[in-house]
């Protein structure tokens, strides 16, 4: 059943809860939501029957959470923030998080700037090189597409670094209409990877002191194993490992089983 939460601008952010326990809240990456990502809703349902309250969100700008442009990274960090205070029912307690892909450079900045976040798990999050410009580069790009008002180069430009076959199936499928139009809720997955660039990464996350989960899959894209190693070597407590995945997707059942596994220990 979808509820709503209120941001700290007003901005009403539709989430379901499913299970009891512990809360977990999810965090999607680039083009994700709750009606157009069943493998979430799927993992979702099989990491609750572990003893969890896990929490699935449609990020501001898609799917039942509305909003208007443009969309930064700041706000999407008080969207998280007011989900951890529902999914605790306002007290102190910290929750968990599930961060996929760019969501993970999200959940990164979450728990940098201080949110209450008990254990992090991220996958696979598409890290580029330390101290790079291209992050920077890639955002001020994606806001002069965003502006010029053209969704679909907006969404070509997006993928323009992922391999070419998905852009193509991307174009090719009835759900291109749908990709088209998160155009700009993307903008805080590039300002989160963008910031991942702009201090030494020992630095910029020192303040990252819970324990963390990095995951690949089994079979991946060559980005993401250096992305896991630069996780590893700039977390203080973080732990490397795989999950039976390939193409930057993983299998529901065993996401779950792995996530349950890193949280209850």
């Amino acid at each position: 059943m979808t509820e709503y939460v209120t941001s700290a601008d007003g901005t009403k952010i539709a989430y379901e809860r499913v299970g009891s326990g512990p809360p977990v809240i999810l965090v999607d990456g680039a083009m994700q939501f709750r009606a157009f990502d069943p493998a979430s809703g799927e993992m979702a349902t099989e990491l609750a029957s572990h003893g969890f309250s896990v929490v699935r969100f449609d990020r501001r700008g898609r799917g039942e959470s509305p909003a208007s442009s443009p969309i930064t990274l700041a706000q999407t960090l008080d969207d998280v923030a007011a989900l951890i205070a529902e999914a605790t029912e306002g007290a102190d307690d910290a929750v968990a998080l599930f961060a996929n892909s760019s969501g993970g450079a999200i959940a990164l900045a979450a728990a940098a700037f201080g949110l209450p976040i008990s254990k992090l798990v991220l996958w696979e999050v598409p890290l580029t090189d330390e101290l790079g410009t291209n992050g920077e580069l890639f955002l001020t790009g994606l806001r002069e597409h965003l502006a010029a008002g053209d969704p679909d180069a907006t969404i070509e430009y997006f993928m323009k670094d992922m391999p070419p076959e998905w852009l193509e199936g991307a174009k090719a499928s009835p759900d291109w209409p749908i990709m088209t139009a998160m155009g700009p809720s993307l903008e805080p997955d590039a300002e989160a990877l963008a910031w991942t660039q702009s201090a030494p990464r020992a630095a910029l996350w020192a303040g990252v002191t819970q324990p963390t989960l990095v995951l690949v899959g089994e079979q991946t894209l060559d980005m993401m194993r250096p992305a896991a190693d630069s996780l590893i070597e700039n977390l203080t407590n973080a732990v490397l490992d795989t999950a039976p995945a390939a193409d930057h997707a993983w299998e529901p059942k065993s996401m779950a089983l792995k996530v349950a596994g890193f949280l209850v220990g």
